[in-house]
Formats: structure tokens, sequence, C-alpha cells
């Protein structure tokens, strides 16, 4: 951790569009033709960093529910102003726990025959029978569209892991319901060039790990208790503040176990810190604010 690495940041728009991902658009605009609807999954968390910026120009006119994942992991009031935000907005919002291995899907399905409800009239009254829905489930890495997908199509038909870009290939995938489900490598735009953003995607483990310093996304999270959580920060680490971020860091890592010669080791207190968020230690959060 030194000054170059938290500079470096701030100074440079952050690049990290995989070939995968190019892919994926290209894929998603030749298939744009059998999509039905469209799951924007959204990490509950993050609830503005995590929403994609440049999906509506693939999928122009298609019926869009945004599904909340984590819900359980958030600050539901902070989220909750959110899902207001985008209900006013037109969208709508569905809130889950995919943590639940029993979660219920019925607001879920419920929601997405009304949105369908015209296109299936429209075939009843031409003496067609009602079509299987094809929905394409869309998402930025690691929001948790593996673990979706399976609970949804009630098996494990795809890949999960708690780093971004585990699903390489567009697959349709058929559910209990009358739904078909496209599943889709999480996605995120070209160029992020909003610094907040990318430290909330790299909080989250949105952006894998080597892309931004991992000292400045340790940092921001950090911060981020300090500013809105530091029930939290004294909880987990003893601490009432961090205005000095060294002696912040030396506390840490004796806590830990990561201090020598009369120093912490900040690589292995910065890898401490995002891992408390990653395996949950550290919940009922979220860092977006509205």
């Amino acid at each position: 951790m030194n000054n170059n690495e938290n500079q470096s940041v701030a100074k440079t728009n952050i690049n990290w569009y995989p070939g995968h991902m190019a892919k994926t658009k290209r894929l998603i605009n030749e298939s744009k033709d059998l999509i039905d609807i469209v799951y924007e999954l959204i990490d509950a968390r993050i609830p503005k960093s995590s929403k994609i910026e440049d999906k509506d120009n693939l999928l122009l006119n298609k019926p869009h529910i945004l599904i909340m994942t984590k819900y359980d992991l958030c600050d539901k009031v902070e989220t909750d102003k959110w899902i207001d935000y985008y209900k006013n907005n037109g969208y709508k919002v569905i809130k889950l726990n995919l943590n639940d291995s029993n979660v219920n899907f019925k607001e879920l399905i419920d929601v997405t025959n009304e949105l369908m409800n015209d296109v299936q009239q429209k075939r009843l009254t031409k003496g067609l029978k009602e079509k299987e829905i094809r929905a394409l489930v869309l998402g930025i890495p690691n929001v948790g569209k593996s673990t979706f997908i399976n609970r949804f199509i009630g098996k494990n038909v795809a890949n999960t892991g708690n780093k971004p870009g585990v699903t390489t290939n567009l697959v349709w995938l058929k559910s209990k319901s009358n739904i078909l489900l496209l599943d889709t490598p999480g996605i995120l735009w070209p160029k992020i060039e909003d610094e907040e953003v990318a430290l909330n995607l790299a909080s989250m483990s949105a952006i894998r790990e080597e892309v931004l310093p991992i000292g400045k996304v340790a940092c921001h999270i950090l911060e981020k208790l300090n500013i809105y959580y530091n029930d939290k920060l004294q909880n987990r680490y003893g601490i009432n503040n961090i205005d000095d971020i060294i002696e912040t860091y030396d506390i840490i890592g004796k806590k830990i176990g990561a201090y020598k010669n009369g120093e912490a080791d900040y690589n292995r207190v910065s890898e401490a810190i995002i891992n408390d968020v990653k395996s949950e230690r550290i919940k009922d959060i979220t860092f977006d604010r509205k």
C-alpha cells in the first residue's frame, strides 16, 4: 500500500472488458429476437453500481424485471430507497434471498406472467397455445446469476463461484414453470469512469482482485464502514475511527496475526478486509446512497 497505488485509481479509467464479455454482447444481440423478457440481477448492497449501464441499447422494448439479489446481506433501509427509485422509474423490482435453498419464486413468476399477458392473450385469440417464455438472465459478475438459475430450475445446471467470470457461454435452460432461462456470462460495460463505482464493484468482488490495488479497495471498505456502519468497524476490528490508516492497519494486523517487525503486513490485512465482505462476516451494508 503506497501513495502511487492509492492515486492510480483516481487518475485512470478502469478498463476491464475480457473477450468473453464482448462475445456475450454479440451473442445477446444475435438472440434478441428470441428473448421475451429480461431478468436483470442487481447486488442489493450496491444497487446503483451493479446496474448495467448500456444493456438498454441491446434490449430495447423488452419487458424488464430488476431482481435484487443478496437482499439478506444489504442494509434494507438504504436499499429500499433504491427500490422505490427504480419502481418510480417504471421498473418491476423483486427482492430475493438466494442463500435460502427454499427461496420462493412465486412473485417473480406472477410478475413475469403479468408482463407477458398481452402476448399470451394475442396467441390465444389466434388459436395458438401459450408460448414458453424466454427470459434472459443478465447481470454483472458475481451477482448471483448461477445461484439464481440453479434455485429457479431446481437443480444444479449452472456453475457457481464467489468470483467473477465463472459462466462463459449462452445457454438456454428449462425450468419447472413455463419459463426458459438464457444464462449469460457476467457483463460489465467497457469503461468504468467513476472511481466510486469501480471501488464499490471491487468491494463486492465484481471486479477481479488483480484489476484494482487491493489496498485501495480495502481502504474504501474501511471508509464506508467508518462513515455509515461504525458499529461494524468496532465489532469486527475494535476500531472507533480510521483517521490514521497506518494505525488502523496495525490494529487489524495485530488482531489477525499479520504484524511483524513493528508493522502490519499490508497485503494480508487488505486481503482480510476484502474477504470479510466476500465471506459475509461483514453484512447488512449498502454502499450506494440515494
